[in-house]
């Protein structure tokens, strides 16, 4: 234990180091920086595919289901991916140092805002080694340090990876501490990196509910992290139903276990005979296990009984809780009730009602006539994400770029003292 304490401090103090030389980075030599990083990454494919074998190799072994080795898998196309992300990084704008809300106040000083880079960012993921270079990236780019740790069961992909993003950050002339993956496998060294106040600035962490809840509990860092996705579409009385119909059916059916999946269909009650069993019926086709009470299982009879737990439920799953609600206000009750603070939609044609959906739901994400699965950064028009926020403080929703800085006023004078 001791000698992960001694490790962990050593690689804190590496990147608080290295975040002071990535603060003052131009951008330039972090677009340098991540483009020489993609380039190592297609150079070094046949590496790579042969360290991640090593990882699914022992998870075949270890008994991880299928959907588990599924992610972890590195092929051509997935390396490829990594690749071109961190292209699309670098062609994204700088937010360093841009000056916003610049006001000249009654004594001729200026008052602005100017964004900086967070610092250290800790990152903790589970099985996906794509990650550790969508990270990597979006740190570098922000002009912060970053410490990783993914799951165990893909530290050679992570490793290698990683030293393609170290020999990119060296090709530009920064340091390669700035991307750190921790080389230690024993969860120790999660309940270190989670509360080392000194070295780390935030923590995000990425994967399933009982890691996030664990790292929400212990850590002695702020973190930037969501739960839940109990995502819900209701569809109004005043709703274009086949336009209803399209976006109900792909928030629920395009994936399943992704945190943006709609869980909960809500339905008014008087277009719901109209809409539900059509809408079942493709739900039944493409094999949902659909559950609800006796009014949605009188139009649906295939339905199963929904109990109380299922309306607070993320299933990551193909199963959908539905339920016919009176109309707007029980919608948005029901959503404040049940609701993560995830992503919510309403589908109507009423200008009035969509806007009330808007201020009144008190979510991440909240649309009018969308899928739910537009929540994600890429689609945000964001390049990529580090995750998804449901805090209220720093950064909401997909975190980006902008999420993983700050601001600090600055002030611009010409002599002035105060009185």
């Amino acid at each position: 234990m001791q000698n992960i304490k001694e490790y962990m401090k050593a690689v804190g103090q590496a990147a608080r180091a290295a975040s002071r030389h990535m603060a003052l980075a131009d951008t330039a030599a972090k677009n340098l920086a991540l483009n020489a990083t993609a380039e190592f990454i297609r150079k070094r494919k046949a590496l790579l595919i042969a360290e991640n074998a090593k990882d699914v190799e022992a998870a075949k072994a270890n008994g991880l289901d299928a959907a588990s080795i599924d992610r972890l898998t590195l092929n051509d196309k997935t390396i490829h991916s990594m690749a071109d992300g961190l292209e699309q990084i670098a062609q994204l704008p700088d937010p360093i140092g841009e000056i916003s809300e610049l006001k000249y106040r009654p004594t001729g000083i200026q008052v602005g805002k100017m964004r900086v880079p967070l610092g250290v960012i800790g990152i903790i993921y589970e099985s996906r080694p794509n990650v550790t270079a969508d990270a990597a990236g979006l740190c570098i780019k922000s002009g912060n340090a970053c410490i990783l740790r993914g799951g165990s069961e893909a530290i050679y992909s992570n490793r290698a990876i990683a030293e393609c993003v170290q020999q990119g950050l060296k090709a530009a002339d920064l340091p390669a501490a700035a991307v750190q993956v921790v080389n230690i496998t024993d969860r120790a060294a999660v309940g270190e990196l989670i509360t080392m106040k000194e070295y780390v600035d935030v923590i995000v962490p990425r994967g399933g509910k009982s890691l996030i809840a664990r790292i929400s509990e212990e850590a002695k860092v702020p973190v930037i992290k969501h739960l839940d996705g109990v995502c819900h579409v209701y569809i109004d009385d005043e709703a274009d139903l086949d336009k209803a119909i399209r976006i109900a059916d792909n928030a629920k059916t395009q994936r399943y276990g992704v945190c943006n999946a709609m869980e909960t269909l809500l339905v008014a009650q008087s277009v719901a005979a109209d809409v539900l069993p059509r809408l079942c019926a493709i739900y039944l086709n493409k094999g949902v296990e659909l559950r609800g009470d006796e009014s949605e299982r009188a139009l649906v009879p295939q339905m199963k009984i929904a109990t109380e737990e299922d309306w607070y439920t993320e299933y990551l799953a193909p199963i959908l809780a539905v339920r016919i609600v009176a109309g707007l206000d029980e919608a948005i009750e029901h959503i404040a009730t049940y609701g993560s603070q995830h992503t919510d939609s309403i589908v109507t044609e009423n200008y009035t009602k969509a806007m009330r959906f808007l201020r009144e739901v008190d979510s991440s994400s909240v649309m009018v006539n969308a899928s739910t699965r537009f929540a994600d950064g890429f689609e945000y028009g964001l390049g990529a994400e580090i995750g998804i926020s449901t805090d209220k403080i720093h950064a909401r929703g997909p975190v980006g770029l902008e999420g993983l800085t700050s601001q600090k006023y600055i002030v611009l004078g010409s002599g002035q003292v105060r009185n």
